[in-house]
């Protein structure tokens, strides 16, 4: 389904750099789905290291479940630490994937229920889980459920981006302060706006989640 013509009208009117950005851009087909223990896991597979490696890496994790290549809580949690470093995990990032499997096996993940929070709540249940931080729970609000006005100030594509875009001096807290002023307008779209920053990169991290 494609991005909503008000959104796209928003956003143009409201900040002329993202009415510059959308206007070179390609347009942005949402994907969202309901399986967010596989978008836990490949969320954690994907931090700190690029688009491409972690699409490398996911595939060699998938390999570790045949024959369909899906990674059954119950079977995450009997994987050795050195079972999941052939695939290219490391041993911290493998305990990360172990705690997000005994979460869904607590039944923790349903997706009818964390649909429903709000941003706060929904980012404070899943940071229960171990390695799950802030910027996750935000890919997960953007990527899989396609919540529209989430805002990843901390994320590091979307401060190189209006860096770049804003011509912005500043870093640190103010940095992170001028980039949430700026993307006021935005609303209740921040999270397209977002992804035409990352796009504008050519890094969107669409493509793990």
């Amino acid at each position: 389904m494609p991005t909503s013509p008000d959104a796209l009208h928003h956003l143009a009117q409201a900040d002329p750099v993202m009415a510059r950005l959308i206007a070179q851009g390609q347009p942005i087909i949402p994907a969202p789905h309901e399986d967010l223990y596989l978008a836990l896991l490949r969320a954690i597979v994907g931090q700190q290291i690029s688009t491409k490696a972690a699409a490398a890496i996911w595939r060699k994790v998938q390999a570790l479940f045949p024959p369909d290549g899906y990674p059954e809580p119950a079977v995450v949690l009997l994987l050795t630490d050195e079972d999941l470093r052939a695939a290219g995990i490391s041993r911290q990032k493998a305990g990360y994937l172990r705690a997000i499997a005994d979460f869904a096996q607590r039944n923790q993940l349903d997706h009818a229920h964390l649909s429903q929070l709000d941003a706060e709540s929904f980012t404070t249940h899943l940071t229960q889980i171990k390695g799950v931080g802030r910027w996750t729970a935000q890919m997960l609000q953007m990527f899989a459920l396609d919540q529209p006005d989430v805002f990843p100030e901390g994320d590091l594509g979307i401060q190189n981006a209006m860096r770049r875009h804003y011509e912005l001096p500043e870093t640190g807290r103010a940095l992170l302060r001028r980039m949430t002023e700026l993307a006021e307008p935005w609303r209740p779209y921040r999270t397209l706006a977002s992804k035409y920053l990352w796009q504008s990169l050519d890094n969107t991290p669409a493509e793990s989640y």
